[in-house]
């Protein structure tokens, strides 16, 4: 998981996006991206999730010695509009690994989030985001992740 964590990172800023959120998983991930302010200077989102896609799967094909073997299928974009649909994927992002029982308290998960942001955070932003229901979130995430 760490080559994936490191792979978001690492193209999402590359491409000029400014990445709020993520959480990582063997078999999927979730992240809340800014688009860059200047368009003309970064990379269309599509393209960046593409050439992470195509690196991870590399490498993992590498490990396994299998080729061309397809190992990401897609991926959903949202545009995120209102605040509150915002702050609740936040809290989403930064809550997954709870969500999935891969681990009781979210800031003790390596490949999110959560730590980063209860330590940069003003602790009124912290107690004010993780407030937010996420129940009403529209995300499919029906994914079994293996305990840690």
């Amino acid at each position: 998981m760490g080559v994936l964590h490191r792979g978001l990172l690492r193209v999402l800023q590359a491409g000029g996006w400014a990445l709020e959120a993520w959480a990582v998983f063997p078999n999927h991930y979730h992240f809340v991206a800014h688009s860059p302010a200047d368009a003309d200077s970064a990379k269309p989102l599509s393209d960046i999730l593409a050439e992470l896609h195509r690196k991870t799967a590399h490498w993992v094909n590498q490990l396994d010695g299998t080729k061309g073997r397809r190992v990401w299928h897609n991926f959903r974009e949202t545009r995120l509009t209102y605040e509150k649909s915002y702050l609740a994927r936040l809290t989403y992002c930064h809550q997954n690994a709870v969500k999935h029982g891969v681990v009781r308290v979210a800031n003790q998960y390596p490949w999110c989030s959560a730590a980063w942001f209860e330590r940069t955070a003003r602790p009124a932003q912290v107690k004010t985001i993780y407030a937010l229901p996420t129940d009403a979130v529209q995300i499919t995430d029906d994914f079994d992740v293996p305990p840690l």
